[in-house]
């Protein structure tokens, strides 16, 4: 036989022994994106790396020496033909053709990607504030360099020799040598080493590997590599503020064209190269 109710207990009424209410939980952290995430890999870049030695240093040089020994100087020694600049930027043209190509192939290994965008070409709206840029910091380096030690003769003035070959070389470096170089180091290099060490990392590394290519043309003297590191340094830091090759391209372009109106203007049109080691 039950109780009847207690008139005087209200069920509704809140108990002492029962549980508070769960405080919420924090929201789960969300992982940060990466830095930089390209679709190709430190393997792939070293590869590209090797390559890109192989084919500009080696592979051409030596075809292109061939065919001009065969049909254009049958009597000049090997020895010497390598050494014509003219020869050499014709060889160092072709292997940028393929050096590209390969560059195109790691890219759209997926189909879906479409390769400007996989670099970051990014065009940037602001085009002219970056060939101002370039141009400020070939006139600072320029002063800056005034206070190293320079030597008078190194290997890249053996372009500097005739007008025709200070032509060649300033048209081949304002075209084709800043395309590639940004290309590889600011498209394909520094994405996949600010992914995995960092940004200020993969700026300071990139710039150094920028260095090092052109150290054999300055003879590895330290002052002229340490201009070439801080030209590298300031590219490296467009590309990664920018998110944009094209923005360290533009800026690499202009520095170089700067650097050849300078030589122009200073030995009367190519015409007085021998004013350049005064």
């Amino acid at each position: 036989m039950s109780s009847p109710p207690n008139p005087f207990f209200d069920a509704n009424a809140p108990s002492g022994l029962e549980t508070p209410p769960s405080a919420p939980l924090p929201p789960l952290a969300e992982k940060q994106p990466p830095i930089e995430d390209p679709i190709w890999t430190g393997w792939e870049v070293l590869a590209l790396g090797a390559v890109t030695v192989f084919l500009a240093m080696f592979l051409f040089p030596l075809l292109v020496t061939l065919a001009a020994h065969k049909w254009i100087y049958p009597r000049a020694p090997l020895t010497e033909i390598v050494r014509y600049p003219g020869l050499i930027v014709l060889s160092q043209l072709l292997s940028y053709v393929v050096i590209l190509g390969f560059m195109y192939s790691i890219v759209r290994r997926d189909r879906t990607v479409d390769f400007w965008q996989a670099i970051r070409w990014n065009w940037p709206r602001n085009a002219g504030a970056y060939l101002l840029l370039g141009i400020v910091l070939s006139f600072s380096l320029q002063a800056f360099a005034h206070l190293l030690p320079i030597p008078k003769n190194l290997p890249i003035d053996q372009f500097l020799r005739t007008t025709r070959e200070a032509y060649l070389l300033s048209i081949f470096g304002v075209t084709f040598a800043p395309l590639l170089e940004e290309l590889f180091f600011r498209g394909f290099l520094y994405p996949v080493l600010a992914r995995r060490l960092g940004m200020g990392v993969a700026v300071f590394l990139t710039a150094l590997g920028f260095a090092a290519i052109h150290g054999a043309q300055l003879m590895y003297s330290w002052g002229p590599v340490l201009i070439i590191f801080m030209v590298g340094l300031a590219l490296t830091v467009v590309r990664a503020r920018t998110k944009s090759v094209a923005a360290s391209l533009l800026t690499h372009i202009a520095y170089n064209g700067t650097l050849s109106t300078l030589m122009y203007v200073a030995t009367d049109g190519f015409r007085h190269l021998e004013k350049l080691n005064q």
